[in-house]
Order: C-alpha cells, then sequence, then structure tokens
C-alpha cells in the first residue's frame, strides 16, 4: 500500500509508478525528467520502470527528459524536441533533450530553454540535494505548455510539483524513494504556502 499525501492542489504517492500507473486515474499532460540511460550512473536502476510506464500510461500529452541517442517509446506522436542548455556548466554547449509528445499530432515550434543547473551553494537557487534537480524556471517553461492535471511519475525532490503550484495548476506526483519524496512533500507545502499568502495580500 503506497502512502498519499494531499497538500492543496498537490496529490503526492510514495511508491512505485509502475504499480499505481492504474490507481491514480487520468491527466492533462505527464512532465518528468525519469531515470534514462546515462553515463553518469544517476538511478539507472530505474530506466526499465520509466520504459514499462511510458508505454503502458495512457495520455495525450507528454514532456520527457531522455537520452538524445534514442526517442522514449512513447506511444503517442512527437510533435517537438526542446533543448535544455545547462548554462553554468563547465562545457558551454552541454544540453539535455526534453521530447514532447501529442495524440493530435500537430508539430509545435521546437525551443532553446537556457536554464542553470541547481548546485548547492553556486546557483543562488536553494537545493535539495537531489543529484539530478531541475532548474523551477525550466519546470515552469514545460508545464506552461500543457493543461489539466499535471503528473510526474518519478517526482524525485518535487521540482515539477513546486512549479504546478506556483502555476495555480494541480499536480499528481509519485517518487518512490522515501528520503525524496519526503523533500518533495516539504518543498510543495513550502511552495502551497507561499502562493497562499500572495493571495492574501493581493486580497
Amino acid at each position: 500500500m503506497s502512502r498519499v499525501e494531499v497538500i492543496g492542489n498537490a496529490t503526492l504517492y510514495l511508491g512505485d509508478a509502475v504499480a499505481l500507473w492504474q490507481e491514480i486515474g487520468s491527466a492533462g499532460a505527464v512532465v518528468s525528467d525519469p531515470p534514462y540511460p546515462n553515463n553518469a550512473g544517476h538511478f539507472i536502476e530505474g530506466v526499465g520502470a520509466a520504459r514499462c510506464f511510458m508505454s503502458n500510461y495512457e495520455c495525450d500529452h507528454w514532456l520527457w527528459f531522455w537520452t538524445e541517442i534514442e526517442v522514449p517509446p512513447v506511444p503517442q506522436h512527437l510533435v517537438a524536441v526542446h533543448i535544455w542548455h545547462r548554462t553554468n556548466t563547465n562545457r558551454p554547449d552541454n544540453y539535455e533533450p526534453i521530447f514532447e509528445f501529442h495524440a493530435d499530432a500537430k508539430k509545435r515550434a521546437s525551443r532553446v530553454l537556457p536554464y542553470c543547473v541547481v548546485f548547492p551553494g553556486l546557483t543562488g537557487i536553494e537545493a535539495s540535494g537531489h543529484p539530478t534537480e531541475k532548474n523551477v524556471g525550466l519546470m515552469k517553461a514545460l508545464v506552461k505548455r500543457t493543461s489539466g492535471v499535471v503528473l510526474d511519475p518519478f517526482m524525485g525532490s518535487g521540482t515539477t510539483g513546486v512549479a504546478a503550484v506556483q502555476m495555480d495548476r494541480k499536480f499528481i506526483g509519485i517518487e518512490r524513494e522515501q528520503r525524496w519524496f519526503d523533500i518533495a512533500c516539504k518543498r510543495i507545502e513550502d511552495a502551497q504556502r507561499q502562493g497562499s499568502l500572495f493571495q492574501e495580500q493581493a486580497a
């Protein structure tokens, strides 16, 4: 049995995405940085689960980080490939691709998204310690391309959820590791609290 936390517009599951994909229901879009084949050794044991999830979960719209040497096997039409330009690495041409799929098969404009990599104590961005943490601005740019409920089945430290909450969007997140799940809960709760504070001040 998975643990479930409801924080405002966000529903977070501690559990395995493959085991939960039928339980969570439908989403407007999947926006995720899942485990994918890489030479750094990050979360390699989860690549099979990522392949299984994307092959089986039914959703019209996907924005999915993956290796540049293969197209991820999402069963929808590939409509764009975006480039996350990692602006603060020791290689100025360093990037990661984000594949966009949609059931309507309509070509989207592919974008270059220049955002820094999150490093503790280096970028001025609060870092969770997760080795592949994404920039909130980057994830907001991706979420902005979607509509409806945002699903991240490989939530990690919760950056996609923070982006969704900051944009007043409903979010579903799944993470199997307790450490990152707890950090994601705190970050999303903080984002929810800040959003409520801004609304009160505006009123």
